[in-house]
């Protein structure tokens, strides 16, 4: 690109995608194939060759990495959820729970955490004090330090509030490895508990929503449940926390890593009845609604009850549930198989049913 002002999409690896949208559009931070391309053929060209570029290829919830003979696992994020207070929650201990959640994925135990917030002039001191008792409680709930971070004012107007950005820190335990690699047909495919909560806690507030009852967010650190799931002895190949995009997108990204294919149960996707009727009012599948609570674990067959059990008994593994299985049909593609006995495609989402919930 010999002209900065210019962007020579030709240059760029495979651009078709990209030339489809010459500006930024939501879709592109939904998670979905949008958030993809995005990253495919815009940022991993660009950041190619650096020091432990290869750390950057895995494309997983945190980066496992080695640093003075330790295995540590990085991660961040950015948390521009409108609106900023939802039942059960704000943006603040979503921010925590989300970046404890990341680092946790990779088996780590996620230790310190930093916080960047951007704040636009005219938010008010107590709504910022609010937002910030409730990121100190997630992080002793959590048993994690906020150990630094920064603190940036932009114009009224160009800021929304306020924007929190959270990275985290971990050790890997000797002998934890997990991963798309290790995911094989026979495999188990185990979801901690109900889905779709959080999507739609949001998506009642903003817009004016009432379903008969609250639903309430499921935001809530995920390390604990970790820590059991490993100390159990089972044999873990993979865990992903489904957020953006839900279900769907971390089964269509896990079957897409790994080379293998994936068959689900509509039945057995445990989807709580408010958000079901809710979804159903909205038209949305609860496959794709964001969670903030739950991991989806790939096991190995045999030990797929021990995982339950130990699930089963932790608070943040209630409502457990086995939804499906690896295969080697259909690799990279995730099938599921309906209620009145057919089967469907659950693709990658294009975007985002619902966006900024995060």
């Amino acid at each position: 690109m010999s002209d900065p002002g210019h962007l020579d999409l030709e240059s760029w690896s495979c651009p078709l995608p990209l030339r489809d949208h010459p500006s930024i559009i939501m879709g592109h931070g939904g998670g979905g194939r949008l958030s993809a391309e995005l990253i495919e053929h815009l940022f991993l060209p660009a950041f190619a060759g650096t020091a432990n570029a290869d750390a950057l290829q895995q494309l997983g919830d945190a980066a496992v990495f080695t640093l003075g003979g330790a295995r540590l696992a990085f991660s961040t994020d950015s948390y521009v959820v409108r609106p900023r207070f939802f039942p059960g929650g704000n943006i603040g201990d979503l921010a925590v729970n989300g970046t404890v959640n990341d680092v946790s994925m990779t088996g780590a135990r996620p230790f310190a955490l930093s916080v960047g917030v951007v704040l636009e002039e005219g938010l008010a001191i107590e709504e910022l004090g609010r937002i910030a008792d409730t990121m100190g409680g997630a992080a002793r709930r959590a048993g994690v330090s906020i150990v630094t971070g920064d603190t940036k004012v932009v114009d009224s107007g160009h800021g929304d509030g306020i924007y929190i950005n959270t990275a985290g820190i971990g050790l890997v335990p000797e002998g934890v490895d997990l991963g798309p690699h290790r995911v094989r047909p026979g495999d188990a495919v185990i979801v901690s508990g109900p889905i779709g909560m959080h999507g739609i806690a949001v998506m009642s507030v903003r817009e004016g929503l009432e379903f008969g009852s609250e639903i309430v967010t499921d935001s809530a650190p995920l390390n604990g449940l970790v820590a059991a799931l490993l100390d159990s002895g089972a044999d873990v190949h993979m865990m992903r926390d489904p957020t953006r995009g839900g279900v769907a997108a971390t089964l269509n990204e896990i079957a897409h890593a790994s080379g293998t294919g994936v068959e689900i149960v509509e039945r057995a996707v445990p989807v709580p009845d408010d958000v079901r009727a809710a979804c159903g009012f909205l038209g949305l599948d609860p496959l794709y609604v964001a969670n903030e609570g739950k991991l989806v674990a790939f096991v190995a067959g045999d030990d797929a009850d021990l995982v339950l059990q130990t699930m089963l008994t932790h608070e943040y593994g209630a409502g457990a549930a086995r939804i499906g299985t690896v295969v080697a049909d259909h690799p990279g593609v995730v099938v599921a198989r309906t209620g009145i006995g057919g089967t469907r495609v659950v693709d990658l989402p294009l975007a985002e049913q619902l966006p900024r919930i995060c």
